[in-house]
């Protein structure tokens, strides 16, 4: 049990009534310290709020002032499952395709012609669609290209609803990830998708198609120059037909962008400039 004394002591260290202090401090003691760190901490409030701001002016609402981009952008593929690529269907069993329809379908959507004539400008193709600002004029918002569904031809869906899937003719959609400012291509030489099968497979993939013809970016969809700048942007795609792939086997398929001034996917990132995934068809 504390001792009478002690237990005095600690009373009298919360509040002694002779000094009139509290915790060992008078008011004025305890005012000071409070003032102190009032406007210590409105001090570095108003460092950091000055700070962002400054910060702030150096910024665009368009385009990154500094731009640590890959060299080579990477590929994406459609249609996609949500936990994986690879794309494996039963021919005689609708239900196993027909999600892979319903992600085409919506897609493609935007990219109906009716819908990118209402938007978007027709372009001259071969030639990079320049947008430059005037000095401090910004020259927004831009411009973009159509990209017609049909371009797509028989990949597109509209002459063939199920894009092929129905009798192991499947389509996949490709394309390039947006990176502001990328003009890829030199010379009027645009860039195109090539697919195939890996080593292993080489014997299974067969006949391939791509559309528009030879799987080719056009230069006008390019240069990209971001989303608040450009909110039409249509992005361009390459279809890819599988016509006699070998049914009932596992065909791991790459495909590969290729451009004359894109360096090929370094050992550190096998993934930049391609896709890689792999493609079932059951007959039964």
């Amino acid at each position: 049990m504390a001792k009478a004394g002690e237990k005095g002591g600690w009373k009298e260290f919360v509040w002694n009534p002779r000094t009139r202090e509290f915790l060992g401090r008078t008011a004025s003691s305890w005012g000071l310290i409070l003032l102190f760190y009032l406007v210590f901490y409105i001090f570095l409030a108003g460092l950091f709020a000055l700070t962002m701001y400054v910060m702030l002016q150096t910024l665009d609402d368009h385009k990154p002032t500094w731009q640590d981009r890959l060299a080579t952008p990477g590929m994406v593929i459609r249609p996609k499952g949500s936990e994986t690529i690879d794309i494996v269907y039963s021919i005689q069993k609708t239900e196993t395709w027909d999600t892979y329809i319903q992600i085409l379908d919506k897609f493609l959507l935007p990219y109906n012609d009716s819908i990118q004539a209402q938007k978007n400008d027709e372009c001259t193709p071969d030639q990079y669609f320049v947008q430059e600002d005037s000095g401090d004029v910004r020259n927004n918002p831009k411009r973009s290209c159509q990209f017609n569904r049909s371009s797509l031809y028989n990949c597109s869906g509209l002459d063939n609803s199920r894009y092929g899937y129905e009798d192991g003719k499947p389509c996949i959609i490709i394309k390039m990830n947006r990176v502001i400012g990328l003009r890829p291509g030199n010379n009027g030489q645009a860039p195109y998708v090539t697919c195939g099968a890996k080593r292993e497979d080489s014997n299974k993939i067969g006949e391939l198609v791509y559309y528009p013809p030879n799987g080719t970016f056009n230069l006008m969809y390019y240069p990209y120059y971001g989303k608040k700048a450009q909110v039409n942007y249509s992005q361009p795609l390459v279809a890819v037909k599988f016509l006699n792939i070998t049914f009932n086997e596992d065909v791991n398929i790459e495909c590969k962008i290729n451009a004359n001034n894109i360096p090929a996917g370094s050992e550190r990132d096998k993934f930049a400039g391609r896709v890689s995934f792999k493609l079932r068809i059951n007959s039964n």
